[in-house]
């Protein structure tokens, strides 16, 4: 996960409430979407990061290694120019994320959660990944007044009970 966060400038599943749902989900395939413009060798690398089966991901070693090799290749093949371009694109995607404070209060708190009997974790298909994204909510949709009737807004508990 921490290289998807390098790569996209954002923690993983921001936007999306960090609960039971969100573990479920994850436990069944769903891993972040790639950012557009990641480098195909870094994506690869960041899969087999990904996979559901500890054996099967790369040893620190190798992922070290790896990626001094594209960093390598991203210095000798790239100008000052397209870096500058590729800097401008990021900047402009993490405007748009840090843009919802409401969505922000609600990552920033952290919380800790015991899950139990949790189901083995497993790789997804492109075609999974998309359906699990798919019928999965997010933060936003929690401000939706149609999710639950006004009637239920004074049974809410506050966030500042201390």
């Amino acid at each position: 996960m921490l290289m998807w966060e390098i790569s996209s400038g954002q923690p993983p599943f921001y936007g999306y409430y960090h609960d039971f749902y969100l573990v479920l989900k994850i436990t069944a395939g769903m891993r972040p979407p790639i950012v557009s413009g990641t480098p195909s060798e870094y994506k690869e690398l960041m899969e087999q990061c990904w996979d559901a089966n500890p054996k099967n991901r790369p040893k620190i070693e190798t992922l070290l290694d790896a990626i001094k090799g594209i960093n390598k290749k991203f210095r000798e093949k790239n100008n000052n120019e397209s870096f500058q371009h590729d800097l401008n694109d990021k900047n402009n995607t993490l405007k748009v994320y840090t843009n919802n404070s409401k969505i922000s209060e609600l990552l920033i708190k952290s919380k800790m959660h015991r899950f139990e009997d949790l189901p083995e974790p497993k790789n997804a298909s492109e075609e999974e990944q998309k359906a699990l994204h798919q019928e999965f909510y997010k933060c936003d949709d929690a401000y939706s007044p149609n999710l639950h009737p006004e009637e239920q807004d004074g049974l809410e508990i506050p966030d500042n009970i201390e």
